[in-house]
Parts: C-alpha cells; structure tokens; sequence
C-alpha cells in the first residue's frame, strides 16, 4: 500500500524513535509533521525529511499544553488539508523507587506519556472521522505490560496508555480509523543508553520505525491492533 502524499504528524520527532519514523515517513514521500520542543533539533529533523523527497512542516510544541495541540492540528490542516496519521511517540521517563519518586517528576510524566496522547488524538478524531479514514499509532513500551524495581511511575503511564489505545481501537473502527499501539523493549537511544551491549543485538530506532510502517502498509480493511517489539537475542 502506497503511503506517498499522505499527511502524518509525529510528536517527539526531533530525535531517536520519533524522527527515525518521520525520516521513514519522507522515504515514501510524505508530508510530515514534525513536532517537539526544541526548535533547533526540529528544524534539523525537518531539513533531513526535505532532503530524502519528503515534505515537512516544523511545529514547536508541548504536547501536554492544550492550546499546542490545537495550534499543531490548525496548522497542520491550514499547510497540508488532512491528517491521515497521527503517531503520539513523544514520552518521557523518571526511575526511582516510590518513596524516592518526585511528585513533580510522576506529574510531568503522566501529562507528556498520557495527557498528551489524549490531547493529540482528541483533536485529530473529528477530521479523521469526517474523512473516514485515518491511522493512529501510539509508541508505548513493553513496560506497559511488565514491571520493574523504579519503574512505578513511568510503567503506569505505559500500562495507562494500552489501555487507552484498545478503547480507543473499538471506537474509532466504526469510522474506518484504525488504531494501534506498538510496544517495543529497551531501545538504543538517548532515552534509553546501553553501553556494553553488543549494537547489533539491540533494538534500534529504525526497528520501531520499520514496525510502524508495516501497520500502515496493511490492506484498509485489515488492523494490526498491537504490536510487541523485542530484540531477537539480546545477550
């Protein structure tokens, strides 16, 4: 299934997960959205998706702020006219133990890992309803099933975030969106550093990028719900 010319806003673009999606996103030659809150590293990001044939739009944006996402969704609809793909990957992570977990720090992950995706995806339903059609791909993690010592506050708003994309998964198919969540295990990236593993026994960005694509290149009529992303052998 071709992907050329479809609109996609990625949020958490600038780097790591987020802009090995839209770099993949410009590979087939579409319009990307790229938006995260340092200006700089997005402007970056947006002259590489220009340079492999995409089309891009930078927005600075806080994902957990409202009037970002209304401001993200008015321009995205006022530079492109549609939004076919919305991925929320843009997300955060404080590791302590419970007694040790900042109030701030539990706060601030649960606006940008879960208020955000809500904020994002509410307002992007009634353009992609009106379309009928649409794909929503929200970047989760296997910590959203499991558990670990120092990972209360972050698995929580991962565990928060499955949940929120089945629901969401069963209302929006009546409008021909499909929704889908993929939940990848440790990835070798600036949120997630592993010196002295062997790199090619990781995951990689590009591996949760390669994911989301096979999603959207399914049939229409076919949805792939959720996926687990795990690294072959990494010992």
């Amino acid at each position: 299934m071709s992907l050329e010319g479809q609109v996609a806003i990625v949020t958490g673009a600038s780097k790591g997960i987020g802009k090995a999606i839209a770099l993949s996103f410009a590979k087939e030659k579409m319009k990307v959205v790229l938006a995260a809150r340092t200006k700089s590293e997005l402007e970056k990001a947006a002259r590489e998706v220009n340079q492999l044939g995409g089309e891009s739009l930078p927005i600075p944006v806080d994902v957990s702020r409202e009037e970002n996402i209304t401001q993200l969704v008015s321009q995205t609809l006022e530079n492109f006219g549609k939004i076919d793909v919305l991925i929320n990957n843009a997300g955060m992570g404080v590791f302590a133990p419970v007694d040790e977990l900042r109030v701030d720090d539990f706060d601030r992950m649960f606006s940008i890992n879960m208020r955000g995706v809500f904020l994002c995806t509410q307002a992007v339903l009634p353009y992609m309803k009106n379309q009928k059609s649409g794909a929503i791909i929200n970047i989760s993690s296997l910590a959203g099933k499991n558990f670990f010592k120092g990972g209360s506050g972050y698995a929580a708003t991962k565990w928060a975030l499955n949940g929120f994309t089945k629901c969401l998964m069963l209302e929006a198919r009546e409008y021909d969106i499909r929704v889908s969540v993929v939940c990848p295990g440790s990835v070798a990236t600036e949120f997630s550093p592993h010196s002295g593993k062997d790199p090619a026994k990781i995951l990689h960005s590009q591996d949760v990028a390669d994911a989301v694509l096979t999603i959207l290149r399914l049939p229409s009529n076919a949805l792939m719900s959720e996926v687990d992303l795990r690294p072959t052998n990494p010992k």
